[in-house]
């Protein structure tokens, strides 16, 4: 009887400890509140950008949209050497992070992995960062992100040098978020004037949405990014199966100039609606 007892306690107390390390290892990114910057800075040797406040020298040659991405050895996670020129089958997003290691750098990685809104399926997303190929692989196997390709420019900062965007104090690069076309021009750009800051990626995203032709999709119901949309002007009350079939039917075929098709603004309840004078050609509706 105890030892049938103390077996049972065993197995649940594992059961338990089981059930906690898979939902642990399943456990969702927390998204912090953190500053989001609408502006960018200017890229390229004599132009700064601030960390904590406090101003940082960029080094290297100024890019600005308009002009083709610049030759620059990257390293992948079997430390092959690549250059983001010799690729042109895609559009990209092309992430640049100081070190993976931060919040805010972490934070931006799975943005842009996770908030894109399908947009991986069409687009390739890259980050690159000074962070060692290995570094960058053990971050995205703990993140489980799957749809970014992590380049590293750890050698010598090339890539940085080679776009205006290495902050030679720090040996990071500065944060900035870059739009390629499919003939590797940059139709977007984004350097962020504060490293501490998130950069706009919403923005990123729905500048390469642009660029490949694809549709822009709607943001969620209510309020985002300053801008508020409503729902369709029309919404049939809920006395509307209780209409005569031949009312029904001459109301759907009525053109929309048809007065009272889409009446004016006005204060009524459905139980007004379903009241209304049966002189009424059509019902009328109010507007949300």
């Amino acid at each position: 009887m105890t030892r049938t007892f103390s077996h049972s306690i065993s197995g649940s107390f594992l059961a338990l400890t089981g059930t906690a390390l898979i939902l642990g290892g399943c456990a969702s990114f927390t998204y912090k509140d953190l500053p989001v910057s609408k502006d960018s800075a200017n890229a390229g040797s004599g132009n700064t950008v601030t960390f904590k406040g406090s101003p940082v020298k960029l080094e290297g040659t100024a890019i600005k949209v308009g002009d083709t991405l610049h030759d620059a050895k990257l390293a992948t996670g079997d430390l092959k050497l690549v250059n983001l020129t010799e690729g042109k089958s895609k559009v990209r997003i092309i992430s640049i992070v100081p070190s993976l290691d931060t919040k805010v750098c972490e934070q931006q990685t799975h943005y842009l992995s996770e908030k894109n809104r399908g947009l991986d399926h069409d687009v390739q997303l890259i980050t690159v960062s000074v962070d060692t190929p290995f570094a960058q692989k053990r971050f995205a196997e703990e993140a489980k992100i799957h749809n970014v390709t992590f380049l590293s420019d750890y050698r010598s900062g090339d890539f940085g040098r080679a776009h205006g965007l290495l902050v030679t104090d720090l040996h990071v690069l500065a944060r900035t978020v870059i739009v390629v076309d499919k003939e590797n021009v940059i139709r977007y750009l984004q350097v962020v004037p504060e490293l501490a800051s998130m950069p706009d990626m919403d923005a990123a995203f729905n500048a390469a949405r642009k660029v490949a032709g694809l549709q822009l999709p709607l943001p969620p119901m209510g309020q985002m990014g300053g801008f508020t949309y409503r729902r369709p002007p029309f919404r049939r009350p809920s006395c509307a199966s209780g209409w005569p079939s031949s009312r029904k039917s001459a109301w759907l075929a009525a053109p929309a100039s048809t007065p009272g098709r889409f009446p004016a603004r006005r204060s009524r309840t459905p139980s007004t609606i379903c009241t209304a004078s049966s002189n009424a050609r059509f019902p009328t509706f109010p507007t949300p």
